[in-house]
């Protein structure tokens, strides 16, 4: 199976855990998972929609690795969906990834009780991720569990992070 991990940080050389989870993804066999940093691709927001209709259409799963900004995605990845997901290709006549495979894979600065409903958010991360889910469901996508590290810029150590780091490329293999 072959996996498309769109890295959607806007500052991921700065960022502990997100960059180590797409280095660690990286040395995967590019034939399995092909990584990309979105910010990196796209620095003036110009999303070319025909080579990201290609990666997607070569993939059997879409995974998306981010930091969860204000209960929701970096800005560029909103654009991105806006953009790739169109009528005639992704979904309606055509629908050419209908059938493929959705992973989110998310870091947050809180704790992770702080996503429950009575913890300081009032949520679950279930419940915050719903869009997602419901966008996978409407693009005919199986959508999977997400991969959710929580507290990573605080609480995580280096032999933790290298063992996230593990379970997030079993996670991409399987």
């Amino acid at each position: 199976m072959t996996t498309a991990l769109m890295v959607f940080h806007d500052r991921l050389r700065l960022s502990r855990v997100n960059r180590a989870l797409a280095r660690r993804a990286a040395r995967e066999d590019p034939d399995d998972v092909v990584v990309r940093d979105m910010y990196a691709l796209y620095p003036d927001f110009r999303i070319d929609v025909d080579e990201e209709h290609r990666v997607c259409g070569r993939a059997d799963r879409l995974a998306f690795l981010f930091p969860f900004y204000w209960y929701s995605a970096p800005a560029l990845m909103k654009l991105w969906e806006d953009a790739v997901f169109t009528p005639g290709w992704a979904y309606g006549d055509g629908a050419a990834i209908a059938g493929k495979r959705m992973l989110l894979a998310v870091t947050t600065g809180g704790a992770e009780d702080m996503y429950t409903a009575d913890g300081r958010h009032g949520a679950t991360m279930e419940e915050l991720l719903l869009p997602y889910r419901t966008t996978a469901r409407y693009l005919g996508l199986d959508y999977e569990e997400p991969f959710v590290v929580h507290g990573s810029s605080r609480t995580i150590d280096d032999d933790e992070l290298a063992r996230t780091a593990e379970r997030f490329v079993r996670r991409l293999r399987g």
